[in-house]
């Protein structure tokens, strides 16, 4: 039998907030309350105990990219981060869009250290000409069905995905949603910042299109619509107005979104390079009040590790994407908990209980912290100050916009299905 007592802690979840230990014995919550005992003990004085993060937009880039990312890189940073799930973006090569890859990512995952949850692609090859066996792959437990990194263009397919989708138990449908006919050649966000610096942009009209597009396709269908990595103030009002009309819709915003500008393109440093691009100051404006009055409802860190030899070439060679895993829950205690924008709880239902939900695995993740619950928890310090450094990081890239800069809030220890996977912020294995 193992069996520890998490002490001193204040536990945080969706029924609200207490001052308890959490005693964990063989892999569940065996008791919260006070002055709980066991031999063994997880210091959590002043330190926030919550349910593990979940993130709903991972790159593993196993298979295909192993000198970026390996699924066990990638684990060891979401562990390290406070995650203890993370769904794997189908953007692999091969990509996920055929049982045979799906399995071997999943057998891969079983020796991580958070749960790795597969996506599947909507279409063969990402391609947008075909659907993918949604079934097939649904049968292995995909509930998340995307081609991001590409947006289904097709009003028709996407449609077809959409209906085929509503007879696949919890399964949502994901869009990465920019026009490409709008985007092509774009390297940031189209304003007078890449009018400064010319170099070709990308509109924000081309992500809201795509978003309008596909509300009035889920309100047709009924089927649901989880918008990725929305960026923009236009798509932020949409999203509301089309939840407040009851439609089937979620979404997620990145830090990068509600952290920085189109600014920080000014340095041609291709480490501010991602997309859907760095917006302007109104629209991480939106993009805050939108996860304060719960629009948006989760935080997804679109970790997007490349390797030094491909990130640092010219600005507009260089391939989009920027790290996220470790730094995403201290960027929101520093930027949107410590300003006021966010209460606690909001900042961890958004990491934590609210993508567990839309992915379909809050059977074990994101629970309220209780008896029986599985042991899947995050003990995090909100006060503790650290300095990004990119050498640092556990990822096997080093691609972070926010290398030198201190941030609040680190997590201390990680437990997965009862195991101390992250132990005083070192990894255990």
């Amino acid at each position: 039998m193992s069996e520890f007592v998490i002490r001193g802690g204040e536990v945080v979840d969706a029924s609200g907030r207490r001052t308890a230990d959490v005693l964990v014995r063989d892999g569940v919550v065996a008791e919260v309350g006070a002055g709980l005992e066991a031999a063994d003990v997880l210091d959590a004085a002043g330190a926030i105990v919550t349910p593990g993060f979940v993130d709903l937009h991972t790159h593993l880039r196993e298979p295909g990219d192993e000198d970026a990312e390996t699924i066990e890189t990638g684990s060891r940073a979401a562990a390290l981060g406070g995650y203890t799930a993370v769904v794997a973006m189908p953007n692999t090569r091969p990509p996920l869009d055929d049982p045979t890859v799906v399995r071997a990512v999943l057998a891969i995952g079983t020796e991580a250290l958070c749960e790795v949850v597969s996506s599947g692609c909507i279409t063969r090859g990402r391609a947008g000409e075909a659907l993918a066996p949604m079934g097939e792959l649904h049968a292995l437990g995909v509930r998340v069905f995307t081609d991001d990194g590409s947006c289904v263009m097709s009003a028709g397919l996407m449609r077809r995905a959409l209906e085929y989708s509503r007879g696949l138990p919890g399964a949502v449908v994901a869009q990465h949603a920019e026009d490409d006919s709008m985007c092509a050649g774009g390297s940031m966000h189209e304003g007078a910042v890449s009018s400064r610096l010319g170099i070709p942009g990308r509109p924000g009209e081309a992500e809201a299109i795509i978003v309008a597009r596909d509300i009035r396709l889920a309100a047709l269908t009924g089927a649901r619509v989880h918008f990725l990595h929305l960026s923009t103030a236009a798509s932020v009002d949409l999203v509301r107005a089309a939840k407040r009309d009851g439609v089937p819709v979620t979404c997620e915003v990145a830090p990068h979104h509600f952290t920085l500008t189109d600014e920080a393109c000014a340095t041609f440093d291709p480490a501010f390079k991602v997309h859907p691009p760095l917006r302007g100051a109104a629209d991480v404006e939106a993009v805050r009040a939108g996860l304060a009055d719960g629009t948006i409802d989760a935080i997804a860190t679109d970790h997007a590790p490349h390797t030094p030899e491909t990130k640092e070439r010219p600005f507009e060679e260089a391939p989009p994407g920027m790290l996220g895993l470790e730094t995403a829950a201290a960027l929101a205690l520093t930027e949107l908990v410590e300003p006021g924008i966010l209460t606690l709880e909001q900042a961890l239902a958004a990491l934590s209980w609210n993508p567990a939900r839309i992915a379909g695995i809050d059977d074990r993740h994101g629970r309220t912290v209780a008896p029986g619950a599985p042991a899947n928890l995050c003990v995090l310090d909100p006060a503790a100050t650290w300095t990004v450094d990119p050498m640092a990081l556990a990822s096997r890239a080093h691609n972070t916009p926010y290398a030198g800069r201190t941030l609040r809030g680190r997590v201390r220890h990680t437990v997965l299905r009862g195991e101390r996977v992250v132990l005083d912020g070192r990894a255990t294995r």
